[in-house]
């Protein structure tokens, strides 16, 4: 069956080599992994379930080669060029340039009369030579066979199977040509997996409640170091998003130590003079006691001194948070409208904690975060249910934002009202520091008493104090030494009654 190109073949020369000895896939992220694409002039085994994205990635492979000017072939053993191209239409992406053809393979029997040898023994080696006699006339620079399955069913055991493959790498590799061999995933691929220079697996699985999440791993890459373990995978309208898995220590920085301040006074002096620059704080509290407001506080002071804050709302609407930070008289969404803040809403079953990691790590590159806003912890926990090493995951994006010189604060709920209280997730062991709210009770009104737990990095002030919520934003008191037992949420007035005003104590301002 003769070749079938979509357009002319480019010319021989330049082609549009992206890094020296690198063919890059022109997927951003699995470029990062490879360092820098697949090694040229050698063969490599994509593998994977049914759906995880093989086809995807073959064709973005030999998309991008095309684009940089270079010779490329696909061939085809399973899907027609018709669906090729309809797969490439639904990403958007031209296929100029791109040769593309489809191999059928035979019935058993030659001519349907030959029964001296096993159908294997002519069947296999026939498909061979077809593959090589396409690739001697297009001469191609990179080549996508997808996939091996069908061939595989031509061999009559692993071996024979193996010999041929043999022969056909030996010889695409001596034509300078990078191979990519898409297969699917099954036991018997051992064998073949030792032929290549690298293995890229691919995995899809389907959680017990949202969409199906992927995820990539490169399993071999000879003679080059990577990065080992799963990184997240997304398909979307445009190709494969790939989402490397975040190593803080690879992100060192060195910046000076710097206080960050709120905006309120008494906050910033109970603190011990505000939050250490690059440090976690946890605002820990009931539902409704100020946390979020507390959180938003900063931001808005970090946008009037000219840095630029990251908001990520789990649990409420961005319209709400615009709405309530207006009524307390922080004017959050001017900030948001002057590009100081950034507030974006996370859909709690669209994410892996991969790709939230990368949303993180790309709006501290790109816009120079020098605040990040998690609200709320609870929420993050809970749109991922099914990692369970979802703590890990949160570990070492915070110590990468540390590493950036990035003053993070994480809003987390406690289950109870006034009284007994417990908290669902225990991370004060990777915070610096932790603020706590309280509500209590007293003289028939619920009030608010906030205090600083802990903090790593220098002294702070041990008194509690009231802190209210109003029109005029957030007011924080004179420490409550009048009153014992106030984080119980049962405080006993042991002040002095107020001069001339006997019997009347602290209650009544």
């Amino acid at each position: 069956m003769p070749p079938q190109a979509n357009s002319e073949t480019t010319a021989d020369g330049d082609r549009g080599v992206e890094s020296p000895g690198f063919a890059a896939t022109g997927i951003a992220g699995l470029d990062t992994l490879l360092g820098g694409g697949f090694r040229r002039n050698r063969a490599f085994l994509v593998q994977g379930v049914s759906g995880s994205g093989k086809t995807t990635l073959g064709l973005k492979f030999a998309i991008h080669g095309a684009q940089a000017g270079e010779k490329v072939l696909r061939v085809g053993t399973s899907e027609s060029e018709q669906e090729i191209r309809e797969v490439a239409a639904s990403h958007g992406w031209s296929l100029e340039g791109v040769t593309i053809y489809h191999h059928a393979p035979p019935e058993h029997g030659v001519d349907g009369v030959q029964t001296m040898f096993h159908p294997a023994e002519v069947e296999l080696p026939r498909t061979i030579e077809a593959i090589l006699s396409i690739v001697e006339r297009v001469n191609p620079s990179r080549l996508v066979i997808d996939s091996l399955s069908e061939i595989r069913m031509l061999a009559r055991d692993e071996r024979w199977y193996r010999q041929q493959l043999i022969t056909l790498k030996k010889r695409l590799v001596d034509r300078s040509c990078t191979v990519l061999l898409i297969d699917d995933r099954v036991a018997e691929q051992m064998l073949l997996r030792s032929l290549v220079s690298g293995v890229v697996e691919l995995e899809q699985q389907s959680p017990e409640y949202g969409p199906d999440v992927r995820r990539l791993r490169i399993a071999k890459l000879r003679g080059q170091s990577f990065p080992t373990g799963y990184h997240d995978l997304r398909i979307r309208r445009g190709g494969l998003e790939v989402f490397p898995r975040l190593v803080a220590a690879e992100h060192r920085t060195r910046f000076e130590p710097e206080l960050v301040k709120s905006g309120l006074p008494e906050l910033d002096t109970l603190l011990g003079g505000g939050l250490d620059r690059g440090t976690c704080t946890l605002l820990l509290g009931p539902s409704g006691t100020g946390k979020s407001t507390i959180a938003v506080q900063h931001a808005v002071a970090a946008a009037e001194r000219g840095e630029r804050s990251a908001i990520y709302v789990f649990d409420e609407r961005i319209q709400t948070l615009f709405q309530r930070s207006q009524a307390l008289g922080l004017d959050l969404e001017r900030h948001v409208a002057e590009g100081t803040v950034l507030v974006q809403q996370i859909d709690p079953a669209e994410l892996t904690p991969g790709e939230f990691a990368h949303v993180v790590r790309a709006a501290v590159a790109e816009h120079k975060i020098r605040l990040v806003v998690l609200d709320s912890l609870s929420g993050y926990v809970y749109s991922m249910p099914q990692e369970r090493f979802l703590m890990v995951h949160l570990h070492e994006l915070l110590s990468f934002l540390n590493q950036q010189a990035v003053t993070s604060l994480l809003v987390a709920a406690e289950h109870g009202l006034v009284g007994a209280r417990r908290s669902t997730f225990d991370v004060s062991y990777i915070v610096d520091t932790v603020i706590l709210i309280r509500n209590f009770e007293h003289a028939g009104e619920v009030r608010l008493a906030l205090s600083v737990y802990k903090r790593r990095g220098g002294p702070h002030e041990r008194t509690i104090r009231e802190v209210r919520l109003g029109p005029e934003g957030v007011t924080v008191g004179e420490p409550l030494h009048d009153f014992s037992g106030v984080l119980s949420g049962q405080p006993r007035f042991v002040g002095k009654a107020l001069p001339g005003h006997p019997g009347v104590g602290y209650d009544a301002l």
